[in-house]
């Protein structure tokens, strides 16, 4: 699938945290401080906003289930998230977490549905072609294949290993999430 298939511009764009919006480190975000927005992507989410598309976060966080962090301090890394995007004029409709650990099985956890079905039901939508889930993983592409949603790969975070040319006929490929929020704005 290439660029040119996208000609019409989403209702919802779901993105995935660690690599999307923000830098992803060799280990956890288990601080507020450890959080640290990658160059354009909150301008980017804020110019969602400003098109009225909604914008929501699907992450799986197992560093939960892990023990390497609690549910407090989650919710502080997500407020400073917000804190920053806020100062940038932007906002998240929505966000969803899977905290489990990956054995665990739990089906919110990506490449299962679960955080999508979530976000669908929070927001009143339907997944379909017009919700466009941007990941940096083939856990993200997936879970928007077995949702029908529109699935974009960026090049940052995990996104440079995870291209391959199989990848790049599943789904269209962008630099980042500013590339992908450029590409919108041209869009009807």
């Amino acid at each position: 699938m290439n660029k040119a298939k996208l000609n019409s511009r989403p209702t919802v764009v779901i993105v995935d945290r660690d690599g999307v919006i923000n830098a992803d480190p060799n280990g956890y975000i288990s601080t507020p401080e450890d959080w640290h927005a990658l160059p354009g992507s909150l301008e980017a989410i804020a110019k969602l906003n400003a098109l009225g598309i909604l914008v929501a976060v699907a992450s799986n966080q197992s560093g939960v289930g892990r023990g390497f962090f609690d549910d407090d301090a989650l919710c502080s890394i997500t407020a400073h998230m917000q804190a920053c995007l806020a100062a940038e004029g932007g906002h998240f409709d929505f966000i969803a977490y899977c905290p489990h650990h990956p054995e665990d099985d739990c089906p919110c956890r990506k490449p299962k549905a679960g955080l999508l079905l979530q976000i669908a039901k929070a927001l009143h939508i339907k997944l379909n072609e017009h919700v466009w889930f941007v990941g940096d993983s083939l856990k993200d592409i997936l879970a928007a294949i077995a949702t029908t949603c529109t699935p974009i790969l960026v090049k940052t975070g995990n996104g440079r290993h995870t291209l391959t040319i199989e990848m790049e006929e599943k789904c269209p490929v962008f630099d980042d999430l500013a590339a992908v929020v450029r590409h919108i704005e041209h869009l009807k």
